[in-house]
């Protein structure tokens, strides 16, 4: 009887270790507003599942301390990887670590230049970038009834995300409601706020006139803001869009000093990467690319965005 009960207890000890998952996670970098929002979504996410591990690293923005994470989780054998890169233009090589390993890898938030050849059991789980650039620029147009003159504001020229977006500008201008726009100037702040507060302010001591901001993302934006009440110009005439809704964002946007700006999921975004990086490691099929929509954010309906990223 003691040896059926042994047998009974180590049974399920080794069912319940069959069902445990670890999945290593390296993000690009910890000190981003949106990807924190999306790492965040991504270990809440993970508290509620049983079994499942997540060993999370930040890449601080390095590539080859990325491609080391990836080669570490390897070595330690984890049932599958999840990557927000640093350089989507880096992700072959990260996608062969993987393949030759046999473990599965999803790539989350930002898009591999390999996104059509990804190997098996690999995939990517983002938002539609056509969507977002496109949302915050003919939003803008909108607002300014077809002309005026626009600065346009990139984000890491590396990144797929930003020369995306950038491009979304650019074929809304060509547009027929909105060819009275001009891009009078167009720079890279880095996604970053302070470069972008600093991007601004030689624009403004350059004497460049200009009727709106275009921004690749809400912290650039925020930072042209900054620059632009320091130099005493009237919010009200000038309109300032960017993209991912974050909550300095919405804040900003109640406030009056931003006008437009696109949610981007970031939480859906942590836990759609989560699931599919499982799915995978169970041997389920999946959608190599899983897409979760993006939302226009405008004075009008932001409270309903506000507890949202």
């Amino acid at each position: 009887m003691k040896k059926f009960i042994l047998g009974t207890a180590m049974a399920l000890v080794m069912s319940t270790a069959a069902h445990a998952e670890t999945v290593g996670v390296s993000m690009a970098k910890f000190d981003d507003n949106f990807l924190t929002v999306l790492r965040n979504g991504m270990t809440d996410y993970a508290k509620t599942l049983s079994g499942v591990t997540l060993q999370v690293e930040d890449a601080q923005n390095d590539v080859s301390k990325q491609q080391s994470q990836i080669q570490n989780f390897i070595a330690s054998k984890v049932d599958a990887i999840i990557v927000n890169p640093v350089d989507t233009d880096a992700t072959t090589a990260m996608s062969k670590l993987a393949a030759d390993a046999g473990i599965p890898l999803v790539y989350v938030n930002r898009q591999p230049v390999n996104v059509d050849t990804l190997p098996e059991k690999q995939a990517f789980v983002a938002s539609n970038e056509q969507e977002s650039g496109t949302l915050e620029t003919k939003e803008i147009c909108r607002i300014l009834g077809g002309k005026g003159k626009a600065v346009v504001i990139m984000g890491e020229l590396s990144n797929q995300a930003a020369r995306m977006r950038t491009q979304d500008v650019h074929d809304v201008i060509k547009t027929d409601e909105c060819k009275g726009l001009e891009i009078v100037e167009e720079q890279t702040a880095n996604w970053d706020r302070t470069q972008g507060a600093d991007l601004m302010t030689n624009w403004l001591s350059s004497g460049i006139e200009f009727d709106a901001v275009i921004s690749n993302n809400d912290e650039m934006a925020i930072g042209a803001i900054q620059a632009l009440k320091a130099a005493g110009k009237d919010m009200s005439k000038v309109v300032v869009g960017g993209v991912d809704a974050t909550q300095d964002a919405l804040a900003a946007m109640q406030a009056g000093d931003l006008d437009v700006t696109v949610f981007q999921d970031a939480a859906g975004q942590g836990k759609g990467a989560l699931d599919t990086a499982l799915k995978i490691a169970k041997g389920e099929k999946i959608e190599k690319k899983v897409y979760i929509p993006f939302q226009l954010v405008t004075p009008a309906n932001v409270k309903d965005f506000v507890t949202k990223n």
